[in-house]
């Protein structure tokens, strides 16, 4: 197992991206700050605020270190309790400043369960989702076929499992409504082996570009008044209430007393709550809840199975 090859692989990776999204924002820049946790390790943050096109994006590195497993990381593993842990990835969420353009959220990680005479136990986990305001199809099944192709070279079975999981995972059972229209998830990888784990880290990694990208350059210019503004901001309330009440990340970085900017950089800059607001009827906005905010077989996938 080589830790260092996955650091410098995320490292990287936070590089490219920040530098794919700053070309297309075409204004700003991200800012750059390193920081150091008292417990051990520390983090590369990049924010890039007041874009032309993206309101705000953040992008970060973390590798941190610590004594004791927090309770977030142990609830599904009760045995690694009392162990101390390594853990690194990269994460981000971007939010556009056009309302026709999605929200957009990627992570990749490695986790080690570390004990003294006793092989570390490691997994990976990772993916990345969308959350439109606006429901383009086009939009939804570039982003569904991008990541099928991340997943097809490590087993036809993949895709689904992970789209689901994806579905299952960004939902709000508060609200009853998923948070977007899915894409990748998964945790607790290790059955594969290092090699070809940390392959599909990569391969999820570099496919979020290939995702995110022609959608935000599709939709950033596109023509937008106040009310539409108005439902944007109030759909990014959605956003705030999973990251702050439902994210395991989130939890996770609070819970090892992790930076707060920084793991908090998820959030958007403006966003409304409304009491008891529900679209009218027959409009994009109530489009958007009835056609693309519920659980989809985007590609066909399904149909085509059962022709077979």
């Amino acid at each position: 197992m080589d830790a260092t090859a996955v650091e410098q692989y995320l490292t990287s990776l936070q590089a490219k991206i920040c530098a794919a999204l700053q070309e297309i924002d075409g204004g700003q820049t991200f800012a750059t700050e390193s920081w150091d946790r008292p417990e051990g390790g520390g983090g590369i943050s990049r924010v890039l605020a007041g874009g032309g096109v993206i309101e705000k994006g953040g992008v970060n590195f973390s590798h941190v270190v610590g004594a004791g497993m927090p309770a977030s990381a142990t609830q599904h593993r009760p045995e690694l309790a009392g162990r101390s842990f390594r853990a690194m990835g990269v994460s981000l969420v971007i939010h556009p400043r056009n309302p026709h353009a999605p929200t957009s959220h990627a992570n990749v990680r490695m986790f080690m369960a570390e004990k003294p005479d006793e092989e570390p136990v490691w997994w990976m986990g990772g993916g990345f989702d969308l959350t439109p305001y606006y429901g383009y199809e086009e939009d939804a099944i570039h982003w569904h076929e991008t990541a099928k192709a991340a997943c097809d070279p490590f087993g036809e079975d993949i895709y689904p499992r992970l789209k689901k999981w994806c579905d299952d995972y960004f939902y709000l059972p508060h609200r009853q409504e998923p948070r977007g229209v899915g894409g990748l998830f998964y945790d607790d990888l290790n059955e594969w082996g290092f090699e070809q784990t940390f392959a599909f880290m990569q391969s999820v990694g570099d496919g979020f570009l290939k995702a995110y990208t022609p959608i935000l350059e599709r939709r950033k210019d596109t023509p937008w008044n106040e009310a539409q503004r108005q439902w944007q901001l109030y759909r990014r309330g959605r956003y705030v209430e999973f990251n702050l009440v439902h994210d395991r990340g989130t939890l996770f970085g609070l819970q090892t007393n992790g930076r707060t900017e920084a793991i908090l950089m998820s959030l958007p800059p403006l966003v409304r709550w409304e009491y008891g607001y529900r679209p009218e009827a027959g409009t994009p906005e109530a489009t958007l809840m009835s056609d693309f905010l519920r659980p989809r077989d985007w590609l066909g996938l399904e149909t085509a199975a059962g022709a077979q």
